[in-house]
């Protein structure tokens, strides 16, 4: 079990860890060791999660989500397959607990007179100014 938070733990059986080959440079040895670690996690369909988490963590997850709701992460920046699947697994828990805060709702607030005396005043004067500018009569 992974500890969210007090109250909300995840079982590591809904984690899927697969490790492949890392990108970029590194020698021969990344060429012939697995070590970046690829961490799908189902998160449409996890039992530990309550539903307005789980809507929340599908929207952090953006470009990380796959259609069928599962979360894709690959941690591929230490040499060690431990230490990439734990890299993994701290960014999942990271996401899950930003999903579980509940955003502040939002109280409507109306524009005072004072500021709606000052916005029509203002271009009041900004238009007596601009009629300054026309051509010059001859009258």
């Amino acid at each position: 079990m992974i500890r969210i938070t007090d109250t909300l733990f995840l079982d590591e059986e809904e984690i899927d860890i697969t490790f492949v080959r890392s990108s970029g440079p590194g020698g021969q040895n990344v060429n012939k060791v697995s070590t970046a670690a690829k961490l799908r996690f189902d998160a449409r369909r996890s039992p530990s999660l309550p539903n307005d988490v789980a809507i929340r963590l599908m929207r952090i997850a953006g470009a990380r989500l796959t259609k069928e709701g599962v979360i894709v992460l690959t941690a591929q920046s230490n040499r060690t397959q431990g230490d990439n699947r734990e890299e993994a697994v701290d960014r999942l828990v990271a996401m899950i607990r930003e999903a579980t805060e509940r955003p502040k709702p939002r109280i409507e607030t109306r524009v005072s007179k004072g500021a709606k005396a000052r916005r029509t005043d203002a271009k009041t004067r900004r238009g007596a100014t601009k009629s300054l500018r026309g051509p010059i009569r001859a009258d």
